[in-house]
């Protein structure tokens, strides 16, 4: 029998919205979401190892791995083989990205293998997956109720006619004169990373404390998915 489809919105300030949905795929996994944002769609599972823990290991062993198939835009590889190669330098950067974003949340002691694994299904060239492949890895994490320290979400925002844009495409992106990738916890913010002309400092903290509310939100999104 079928589980039930369990879905939570996250509402952006510019009237879109994120779906964050669980429950009828990868059930074998420890935990597995689909997130949606218009046309562009992830999907994201958690494996956790049930052995203990290998002799000698003192870190957390965290593989995350993310990749955009060419079937999300409806292409075949190019080559010989057509098979998918070896990842894109933007598919390492966003596994580092969310690498940075997930390690402070463990707890120092837990040394089992996790392996987060995430897939672009559909891309819509409106929205970009970086940010939104965080916001799956984190909500994937979250569900399976191991013991971190609390969940984490990811935001792009930019800045256009001196408005703050939240997840913006790319061609808003054009016009921006400053991007800033930011990932926090409901208590703190854990990276930043991002690139700007000339910007005094209030305005960047401004953009950062306007980037930590909707970190909120989206946490709270995921509370209500795991509860």
């Amino acid at each position: 029998m079928s589980q039930q489809l369990i879905k939570e919105k996250i509402f952006l300030n510019d009237g879109n919205y994120i779906n964050i949905e669980t429950g009828q795929l990868a059930k074998q996994a420890d935990g597995s979401v689909i997130i949606r944002m218009g046309n562009t769609i992830l999907f994201a599972t958690v494996v956790i190892s049930k052995e203990g823990v290998k002799e000698g290991v003192n870190f957390i062993p965290l593989t995350i791995d993310y990749r955009e198939k060419y079937s999300a835009i409806g292409k075949i590889p190019v080559g010989y083989l057509k098979r998918e190669g070896r990842p894109t330098e933007e598919e390492i950067m966003t596994m580092r990205l969310i690498d940075r974003v997930l390690r402070p949340i463990f707890p120092k002691n837990l040394y089992k293998d996790i392996q987060i694994m995430i897939s672009l299904l559909s891309y819509d060239k409106n929205i970009l997956p970086d940010v939104l492949a965080g916001i799956a890895a984190s909500s994937a994490l979250y569900i399976y109720e191991i013991p971190v320290k609390e969940p984490v979400s990811i935001v792009r925002i930019i800045r256009v006619n001196n408005s703050f844009v939240l997840n913006p495409g790319i061609e808003q992106l054009k016009k921006s004169n400053f991007e800033l990738i930011i990932g926090g916890s409901n208590s703190s913010i854990l990276m930043i990373e991002g690139e700007m002309k000339e910007i005094s400092e209030l305005e960047l903290i401004k953009a950062i404390k306007y980037a930590h509310k909707h970190i909120k939100y989206q946490i709270s999104a995921q509370k209500r998915l795991r509860n």
